[in-house]
């Protein structure tokens, strides 16, 4: 049973933040830097601006951290499962992720995006780690400092690519 509950809790989550992005994307406007864009041709173009109704978007809220980062961040932990996503926080948390390879050693992430511009001071990660002791519980275990960095740095490469990308469309 424990299972079953994990992947519809999953399932339920997931559904909720394609939803809940999915309404965002039918009130985009182009008329100032406080509101948010959807897909055009050639190309993704994030969310821009703070949380914040307007007339020139409906009256609905826009997303309130940097788009490039909430989409790169999102991009870079997708091989492990989301447990929540909060784009109005800027908070994404994974759940537990096993490699394969390594079956006594799982991972867990949390993305905190601190700001709607796209700078390596507005992101920060949190990483946790934890094995399998002698009778088979998990138990916490130290991360490398250098890992957190990495994904950091993963993170805000694909977010500047994201947005060239954006510029050069």
């Amino acid at each position: 049973m424990p299972f079953k509950r994990s992947v519809v809790m999953r399932s339920v989550v997931c559904g909720a933040v394609a939803l809940s992005l999915a309404s965002l994307g039918g009130c985009a406007s182009k008329a100032g830097p406080k509101t948010f864009q959807t897909q055009e041709a050639g190309g993704f173009s994030p969310f821009k601006g703070r949380a914040k109704a307007s007339k020139s978007n409906g009256g609905q809220p826009a997303i309130s951290v940097n788009g490039y980062l909430w989409r790169a961040a999102l991009d870079t932990v997708s091989f492990m499962p989301l447990a929540s996503a909060d784009p109005y926080g800027g908070v994404i948390i994974t759940d537990w992720y096993v490699n394969p390879e390594k079956p006594d050693e799982r991972f867990k992430c949390t993305v905190y995006i601190l700001d709607s511009r796209l700078r390596a001071d507005g992101l920060n990660v949190a990483i946790f780690r934890q094995t399998r002791d002698a009778a088979g519980a998990w138990v916490d275990a130290p991360v490398n400092a250098q890992t957190e960095t990495d994904i950091e740095n993963a993170i805000l490469t694909k977010a500047r690519q994201l947005r060239l990308s954006n510029v050069k469309g």
